[in-house]
């Protein structure tokens, strides 16, 4: 009889391959962390990996979590998230707002728009740049 428990490295690796997945970039192993380690090895490496829901679904229920919190900070991590992974565009994350003010309240769902608009800001900034350096090579 073999053990079929993953090894920790294994179960570290699909954490942060996990991790990057939801957030669009890749994130360092810091080892020793305790709240870094369970966060990678049970919150992704397990509970975002469980089946029956698509990572677009995950995000969206976190998102009405966080809004029902009021966490701008960390609604305005996850919006950059999901623009970059394409599970949301600039008119569907709009129309969140406005339909999770309906259920969570007008303040939790303002700070939400705040961190949507941030959001939405920075890429267009950022897209102008770009498009300002490919228009000027040096």
């Amino acid at each position: 009889m073999t053990d079929q428990t993953p090894q920790p490295n294994e179960t570290r690796q699909r954490g942060l391959k996990k991790m990057s997945e939801v957030y669009g970039f890749d994130l360092p192993d810091l080892q020793g962390d305790p709240f870094f380690e369970v966060t990678v090895d049970h919150l992704f490496a397990d509970i975002w990996e469980r089946p029956g829901l698509t990572l677009r679904d995950r995000r969206l229920l976190l998102l009405g979590a966080i809004t029902a919190q009021g966490h701008a900070e960390i609604a305005e991590i996850q919006v950059g998230a999901a623009l970059r992974n394409g599970e949301l565009d600039a008119e569907q994350l709009r129309e969140i707002t406005v339909f999770l003010a309906h259920y969570v309240g007008w303040p939790s769902a303002t700070k939400l728009d705040g961190a949507v608009r941030k959001v939405l800001h920075a890429e267009k900034k950022k897209a102008r740049e770009q498009q300002s350096a490919n228009d000027n090579p040096q």
